[in-house]
């Protein structure tokens, strides 16, 4: 399944996958990274070449992308390592996402310009998929949920600032679905609980259901 998430998510943003570095760059950020199993673990640059078809001088080139935005670690004369996620990034990136989140929830209500017709959509998919098998379509889609919601207020700096946290989101919530059974039920209904109270314009409701689903997550990562 080579870069299944990827293009879940490119397949809903009308994003192309062009050779070279961004293939490569997609797919270690979208599938390497977001793989449980691989935290922690060295990465070899021809293993990875030969899954994707290409060289190795690609590889290189997105490791050191991905090194600059701490993703990976370069250990001298070890290689690449992915990074684990630590218990403090994960909070930070919960308290961040929380600031967001809570900001754009107020901003669509006061503005009238909730799009609940693709939240709606993006929910729906989710609960179209179940198991671990399709744990990271799953997460992928869970991010474009939140991002649609993010992208309603029609800030720009604020789309690319969020969008900047899609990897470490991604990452986080395949490993909480792995360390929890049930949290893809949970995630579906805790959505539904941010949907309600966006569509029925209580940005106080929204705000209070989006705190709970990044709390339940958080304790579900810190758990694991």
């Amino acid at each position: 399944m080579v870069a299944s998430v990827y293009k879940v998510y490119a397949g809903l943003q009308g994003v192309a996958v062009v050779s070279g570095r961004e293939k490569a760059y997609a797919y270690l950020k979208d599938t390497v990274l977001t793989d449980p199993a691989m935290q922690g673990e060295y990465l070899s640059e021809q293993d990875i070449a030969n899954r994707i078809g290409v060289s190795r001088t690609p590889i290189r080139e997105a490791l050191l992308l991905l090194a600059a935005e701490d993703l990976v670690e370069l250990v001298p004369k070890r290689g690449a390592r992915v990074a684990p996620l630590m218990g403090r990034e994960i909070a930070e990136l919960m308290e961040l996402r929380g600031i967001v989140e809570r900001y754009a929830a107020q901003q669509v209500v006061a503005a009238d310009r909730t799009p609940v017709r693709e939240l709606a959509d993006l929910l729906e998919q989710q609960r179209g998929l179940s198991g671990p098998d399709q744990a990271k379509e799953f997460i992928a889609v869970d991010h474009l949920f939140h991002k649609t919601l993010v992208s309603a207020v029609g800030n720009a700096l604020l789309d690319r600032h969020y969008d900047g946290l899609r990897s470490r989101q991604v990452r986080a919530g395949v490993v909480a679905l792995f360390n929890a059974e049930g949290r893809q039920s949970a995630v579906i209904d805790e959505h539904g609980a941010i949907l309600d109270a966006l569509a029925a314009g209580d940005a106080a409701a929204a705000c209070e259901a989006i705190d709970h689903h990044l709390e339940s997550t958080l304790k579900v990562l810190l758990a694991g």
